[in-house]
């Protein structure tokens, strides 16, 4: 099972949203042509006003870098000062995080990080497991173009943080589904791509005992993993891509998320 961090005080996790936010906000001031393709949660954040957007992108950024820790309560004060706006667009941005599952809200309590168990991680891998691997032999039949999906993947190779790679992660595999020519399809699996980012962060924070010298990080073996669905891909290889998606989440869920002893005698 993964253990929750120890939560630091609100004011220093959303300070460490700074940052990001300068980031955020630069970008959002010039996507007028690119709007939703770049921006988070492609439906919602595309219709949201661009202040709401950078502050949502600012909080994001920071939950997946892992600076923002699970169970980390989300003060809407606080957040608004460090990142310089009125407590309104934050409010709005903490909505939407919660619609996409990296938010919890309780009327009590007020919004938190959400915390990722290993039965949550299980659930959001075993619905793209029943979806994805399809999604992507239908793309390959209908000769969905893979550039980028390459791109996706030098990002990810070459990303500054886990929060960068696990983005970059999350665009190539919307790029592998993408092309499957059913909307109903890519919108489950687009409903599933925020968690499944949360979930790889968090598997990726709690790898045990990394770094250690001699040894390779978890998600060097998935980016490798990650180059072979593609080939297979732009091969035209549907069914041998859809084995190996379904491998690759497969196998990612055992390594970070086994089933009880227990549950595996039954």
């Amino acid at each position: 099972m993964m253990s929750t961090p120890q939560v630091p005080s609100s004011r220093s996790a959303a300070a460490a949203a700074t940052a990001a936010a300068a980031t955020a906000t630069a970008a959002t001031a010039g996507t007028a042509t690119v709007g939703a393709a770049s921006a988070f949660l492609t439906g919602a954040a595309g219709a949201l006003p661009s202040r709401t957007v950078a502050v949502l992108e600012a909080i994001k950024h920071a939950i997946l870098a892992g600076e923002l820790r699970p169970g980390q309560a989300l003060v809407e004060t606080d957040l608004a000062e460090v990142l310089g706006v009125s407590k309104t667009p934050v409010r709005e941005a903490l909505k939407t995080l919660a619609g996409a599952g990296l938010v919890s809200m309780n009327p009590y309590k007020g919004a938190a990080v959400r915390v990722v168990d290993d039965e949550q991680a299980r659930h959001v891998y075993d619905a793209r497991l029943l979806i994805e691997p399809e999604a992507l032999a239908r793309a390959v039949a209908r000769g969905h173009g893979w550039h980028p999906a390459h791109a996706a993947l030098a990002r990810a190779d070459h990303a500054a943080d886990q929060a960068e790679r696990s983005l970059a992660n999350r665009d190539f595999h919307r790029e592998l589904y993408a092309g499957c020519g059913n909307p109903l399809l890519i919108k489950m699996l687009d409903d599933l791509r925020d968690q499944t980012a949360l979930v790889s962060a968090a598997a990726w924070r709690h790898e045990p005992g990394w770094p250690r010298h001699g040894t390779t990080p978890s998600w060097e073996h998935e980016a490798a993993e990650h180059r072979a669905v593609l080939r297979a891909a732009e091969n035209g290889d549907a069914e041998r891509a859809a084995g190996l998606l379904r491998r690759h989440i497969t196998s990612f869920v055992a390594r970070n998320f086994p089933e009880p002893q227990e549950n595996q005698n039954r």
